[in-house]
């Protein structure tokens, strides 16, 4: 007698949003079954990958993350066409690191200004990440988003605390939001309910339940994000239906390992190698979990996953 695989049935699916408009716009989400469970339902929409841009020189990167961009890592605009032409990405994550009050503190206008030259620079959905200062993000989201209307960037983190202002300034200038919340399921939803009451809809929401990489807590990220794929698609939970975002590459590159010389400690290997390694791990781990958009930054490493999606969702 052949051997039969087991087959969970699923009510739920999770709801498919649009970023960006045009040619080059992308929809997310979609997935009927567990991620890459292909055998037993339809995953129309395969994961996808941001390259990350910063609006300000990296302070503290390691060689490794820098080598790939170097003579733009000054310029916003022209690192963001340099990760389209060279490498080929189909989508950018501004992260807007300037406006950090306890850093260079840049004022608002200012940093609305380098989105808005981002965001007409290029022709690839546009995804802007603030410094969760509430304060700071929901002046500057309120300037961007409407500097940026009909642009359909994604706007966040959207926490609880500024979900109102943030929220409203999506809703009239059609942006889509990160809801952004600390690990936990119950958090995650509340925030989504919250957002709904307000008006955001369904189709502007996308859910960053807090992502780590290997070895400083994704096993407890991974746990969370699972809970949320199950509540979404056998409970059918509704204020879980959502695509998630990951983003990953600054909680990955900014860690002791990815950046350790080699010579300081050699059984760790090569210290180029290593921290692609570990970026490309800490991805395959949260696409599995559930993850519908990845912001990464080495192109090595996006290569490296890219490939592993490709082989997971082959016809076998």
């Amino acid at each position: 007698m052949a051997f039969e695989i087991p087959k969970i049935s699923y009510s739920g699916k999770v709801r498919e949003v649009v970023l960006g408009t045009g040619d080059k716009a992308i929809t997310v989400g979609g997935e009927a079954v567990y991620p890459f469970y292909l055998f037993e339902g339809e995953m129309p929409r395969l994961p996808r990958i941001a390259m990350e841009v910063w609006d300000m020189q990296p302070d503290g990167w390691p060689e490794a993350a820098l080598e790939p961009f170097a003579g733009v890592t000054d310029d916003p605009v022209a690192w963001a066409k340099k990760c389209i032409d060279d490498y080929g990405a189909e989508m950018i994550a501004l992260q807007l690191i300037s406006t950090d009050p306890n850093g260079l503190n840049r004022p608002a206008e200012e940093a609305a200004a380098i989105v808005k030259k981002v965001a007409d620079a290029i022709d690839v959905p546009l995804i802007v990440w603030g410094t969760a200062n509430h304060d700071e993000d929901t002046e500057v989201f309120r300037i961007v988003a409407e500097q940026c209307q009909g642009k359909q960037l994604t706007i966040g983190p959207v926490e609880e605390a500024d979900h109102k202002r943030i929220g409203a300034a999506a809703i009239g200038y059609k942006h889509t939001v990160g809801a952004s919340t600390p690990i936990d399921i119950n958090l995650a939803k509340q925030l989504n309910i919250l957002l709904g009451n307000l008006g955001v809809s369904d189709e502007q929401i996308m859910m960053d339940p807090t992502v780590s990489g290997i070895g400083y807590g994704i096993e407890y990220c991974y746990s969370v994000m699972e809970r949320i794929r199950m509540a979404a698609l056998t409970q059918q939970d509704e204020k879980l239906q959502f695509p998630i975002i990951c983003n990953l590459a600054k909680e990955v590159w900014k860690t002791k390992e990815a950046g350790l010389p080699t010579e300081e400690d050699p059984k760790l290997g090569d210290v180029k190698k290593r921290g692609i390694l570990l970026e490309a791990m800490s991805a395959t781990v949260l696409l599995l979990a559930g993850g519908d958009v990845l912001v990464m930054r080495h192109p090595e490493a996006i290569r490296l996953v890219k490939e592993i999606i490709a082989e997971l969702s082959a016809e076998q």
